[in-house]
């Protein structure tokens, strides 16, 4: 950060001691030192104009060429006030000079130097204003980082050259628009503004430049890949319209796209009673009503645990329990089977009065999920039901006991199902067994004893 701050105030003098300078735009035409300023042009251009960087020169090369430059440019520093190689070469010594630097402060001097020769060549050839403040952003941004003014410099570059503007505007602009927009030092009326003209800049060029428009297309694509990741916080309703309306155009029958559009739009902003919603809500529930069974009859032949549950709500309980079966088969997520072993249980209980294997099927369902509570109240449950058509009356009694059992390992393992087992508990309490019928078929309190009617548990007796 002290790096970037000193580089900027190096700027800043630079730029104030330049301004001061009456000598700035001069050039040799009618110098004193014409033939100096000359020669020493001559010297350092027959060294550096096969070069499109500098740091490629031999070493001797580059001293040679350098010291003549800076003759060239002292006298001279619009060199014949028709061409600005000497600023524009200043540029190239300078970012060489900085590359070869391996102390920071005197790699800031350098930039700093370099980034006035911008402006100095701004003073003298305006002409170039666009070309010189694109460029200047480009560099205070890639060499300098994350400034406003290297934000304002590249505004200004689009203010100044339209849909002239360089492509290179554009990556810069984006990062500088993310960034700031991200640390909430700009707001998003300014990053739509900015925004919105890099693209109108791009667009035009991809449109009619021939020669750069792959250069501007990628140059948008970056631009956009920056904004576009705050892009539901930037823009507004306005903007989405723009957007996703031709998309609705392309994709009339398509649901899932529909069901985006209409979504997307109210999430930012635009009413239900704005004219594009109201359209594409339109075409979403028409083609809805012509595609709804179609789309349902697909949902439920990929999806067996939806399809099931419909099948219960039909009745068709058989159907139910094939199709759960087959939501098993596929499922790889444990906790997915569990529920669907639970449900067949539930279905087979119930309904088909098929307790045994409802038992078997809750017991997959209970391993499955072993803190799962309601597993073990269906067994408790299917248990009472096994007792309740028991013929002998001291049997459903000890089933009671076998089903209170489940219901207190249910909530044993599981809160949330406490209260139903304890409801549970206490309504089948007064079903125990009887001391007296106990003590007369010789059962003692404390006797363990395997339950008939189809259960087979052993239950402590109690009464």
């Amino acid at each position: 950060m002290q790096t970037i701050i000193r580089s900027i105030a190096l700027v800043l003098v630079f730029c104030v001691a330049a301004a001061t300078l009456p000598a700035q735009c001069d050039n040799w035409v009618n110098s004193p030192k014409k033939e100096e300023a000359e020669n020493a042009h001559v010297a350092y251009r027959n060294f550096v104009k096969n070069y499109t960087d500098f740091t490629e020169m031999p070493a001797e090369e580059f001293e040679t060429a350098f010291k003549n430059w800076k003759i060239a440019y002292d006298i001279a520093p619009a060199a014949d006030g028709q061409r600005p190689f000497h600023y524009r070469d200043g540029r190239m010594f300078y970012r060489a000079l900085a590359a070869k630097a391996t102390d920071e402060a005197v790699k800031a001097e350098h930039y700093a130097k370099l980034l006035a020769f911008y402006d100095e060549e701004l003073k003298c050839y305006p002409d170039a204003k666009a070309y010189l403040l694109g460029r200047k952003g480009y560099d205070q941004f890639y060499l300098t980082g994350y400034s406003m003014d290297a934000l304002k410099t590249l505004e200004q570059a689009m203010a100044a050259g339209g849909n002239a503007t360089e492509y290179i505007v554009l990556p810069p602009l984006g990062q500088l628009l993310n960034y700031y927009f991200k640390t909430e030092q700009i707001d998003n009326a300014r990053v739509r503004d900015l925004y919105e003209k890099g693209i109108a800049i791009a667009d035009h060029n991809i449109e009619k430049n021939g020669t750069y428009a792959q250069y501007y297309k990628d140059a948008r694509a970056n631009l956009e890949a920056s904004v576009l990741e705050y892009e539901d916080q930037i823009f507004d309703c306005a903007y989405f319209k723009e957007t996703l309306m031709p998309k609705f155009e392309e994709n009339k029958e398509d649901l899932e796209v529909l069901k985006f559009i209409v979504a997307k739009l109210k999430a930012q902003g635009c009413p239900e009673t704005d004219e594009a919603v109201v359209k594409v809500q339109a075409q979403y529930d028409a083609v809805y009503a012509v595609k709804a069974a179609e789309y349902e009859a697909e949902r439920r032949r990929l999806n067996p645990a939806y399809d099931a549950s419909l099948l219960v709500e039909e009745e068709d309980f058989d159907g139910a329990v094939r199709r759960y079966q087959e939501a098993i088969d596929s499922a790889e997520d444990n906790e997915k089977k569990s529920q669907y072993y639970y449900q067949m249980a539930s279905i087979q209980s119930g309904k088909l009065r098929q307790y045994g294997v409802a038992r078997q099927n809750a017991n997959k369902a209970a391993s499955l999920n072993p803190n799962w509570g309601k597993p073990y109240m269906l067994i408790g449950d299917i248990y009472a039901r096994l007792g309740s058509s028991c013929g002998d009356s001291y049997q459903q009694r000890l089933a009671v006991l076998a089903a209170i059992d489940k219901y207190r390992q249910a909530k044993s393992i599981d809160a949330e199902v406490a209260d139903d087992a304890n409801k549970r508990i206490s309504n089948y309490s007064g079903s125990m067994p009887i001391r007296s019928e106990s003590f007369s078929r010789g059962h003692n309190e404390g006797d363990r004893i395997e339950v008939g009617c189809g259960i087979g548990e052993t239950v402590v007796l109690r009464f």
